[in-house]
């Protein structure tokens, strides 16, 4: 259970947990799992912040209304902080959810109970609510530069989240302003507004009653010996009246203008103007890496085989690969050069391409930081040879780019290709490549 501090709540770190299923197991803490994969479905980064929820090294979780918080420590033990925020309902917003929830009774008890049933979601739904996070209504910060949006620390505590929704499905209300006791109070409030206008509507309907039952007889006093209403009472004066004719029909509306397509400005169609501008994008992360001391040497100039694989790996048409594998002088081997690149760039491609020697002292930290990431009998073996890690009859490896990130790779009849995205944290990509393999 949550401490609470000055409308927030306090919750102690996860352990490492090694296998299994990242999301929540409750029928809450797995719709908010699933409602972020789908706010946020590129499959890298979640495979990542699964991996990561798991490793054990995300801090104490703080909960407040609109804020999920957490210290998540990194590769090399260094802390960032990441944040989640959600929308805060207004207090007309409670308003319509509690009126919802009011024309379901087996909701109602729940709530009242300080439950969550899972049909609050209709009723939340039909108040136009959306309880679980969506597009633009659940936002990630962090403090780690890292270039995918969200980062993996981010997707990571999304998931510990759900877990905490296992525990206590009421922090879904909580983050969104209410906590489970202030819900059934008001949820209360507007039963009691019902019960007392269903009372008085009971009463005007006696009122009613009795003044139908005067005006009845009264209504004798107002006909004459055939029965018709007499000259002068409300009824026959109503039916003097002279038929008002209606207001004659507005004019149509004049047909709209068609709309012109603005001009070209540049002449440059939208495509390679867009992969112009990834491709130095990926350029300058580069000069960037080098600038700050993190790869040893600037990056190199394109030769023609680099230049005919980043096409082929950017390229939008899937026509464009079949071409350049025909005027090749190496075309068996474009398309995994091409996955390659796109998972890390010319630094991916070089990974790919060019084994090499870490410093010794550098493949010792590696080994360390490691083992201390995963428990001693769970820790797979490896056989190292270089820049290369490979996991004895599993088919799958790790290789350490020149760029200080890791790349995993998958065994395919004797040919070993790019698997994901790589990272600076060897035991992340060392997780996540498990995890695809134990599906």
């Amino acid at each position: 259970m949550g401490e609470a501090h000055d409308g927030a709540r306090g919750f102690a770190a996860f352990a490492a947990r090694k296998g299994g299923r990242a999301r929540g197991k409750s029928w809450w803490g797995g719709q908010f799992a699933q409602a972020v994969e789908d706010t946020w479905p590129e499959e890298d980064p979640l495979k990542r912040g699964r991996a990561l929820a798991r490793s054990g090294r995300i801090g104490p979780i703080t909960v407040s209304p609109g804020r999920i918080a957490a210290r998540v420590h990194g590769a090399e033990d260094s802390p960032f902080t990441t944040e989640l925020t959600l929308r805060v309902f207004e207090d007309e917003d409670w308003d319509a959810l509690w009126e919802k929830t009011a024309d379901r009774p087996a909701e109602t008890e729940a709530v009242l109970a300080g439950e969550l049933p899972p049909d609050l979601l209709e009723a939340a739904e039909d108040a136009r609510l959306g309880l679980l996070p969506g597009y633009g209504d659940l936002e990630p910060d962090c403090d780690c530069d890292e270039p995918d949006h969200p980062c993996a620390h981010a997707l990571a505590l999304a998931y510990q989240f759900s877990w905490l929704l296992d525990e206590e499905e009421a922090l879904l209300l909580f983050v969104r302003g209410r906590d489970a006791e202030e819900a059934a109070e008001e949820l209360k409030s507007v039963l009691m507004l019902r019960a007392m206008l269903s009372m008085d509507d009971a009463e005007d309907a006696d009122d009613t009653q009795d003044a139908e039952d005067a005006d009845g007889a009264g209504a004798h006093d107002a006909k004459d010996a055939t029965g018709r209403h007499q000259p002068g009472t409300p009824a026959a004066e109503a039916y003097a009246r002279p038929a008002v004719p209606l207001p004659p029909l507005p004019p149509l509306p004049a047909a709209a203008a068609p709309v012109e397509e603005p001009e070209q400005v540049t002449g440059i169609t939208a495509d390679p103007l867009e992969r112009l501008v990834a491709d130095a994008a990926v350029r300058a992360r580069a000069l960037l890496a080098y600038t700050h001391g993190l790869t040893d040497e600037p990056p190199r100039p394109l030769d023609a085989w680099q230049d005919t694989v980043r096409i082929a790996a950017t390229h939008p048409d899937p026509r464009v690969p079949e071409r350049l594998r025909a005027a090749s002088d190496r075309p068996a081997e474009l398309d995994r050069a091409a996955q390659a690149w796109r998972y890390g760039g010319a630094a991916g491609l070089r990974t790919l391409e060019e084994p090499w020697d870490p410093p010794a002292q550098e493949t010792a930290r590696a080994r360390t930081a490691l083992a201390t990431a995963w428990e001693a009998d769970e820790l797979p073996e490896l056989e190292v040879s270089g820049n290369r890690w490979t996991l004895g009859g599993r088919g799958l490896q790790l290789r350490r780019g020149r760029d200080g990130r890791w790349y995993p790779y998958r065994e395919r009849e004797g040919v070993w290709w790019p698997a994901g995205p790589p990272d600076a944290d060897q035991a992340l990509v060392l997780a996540a490549l498990l995890e695809d393999d134990g599906r």
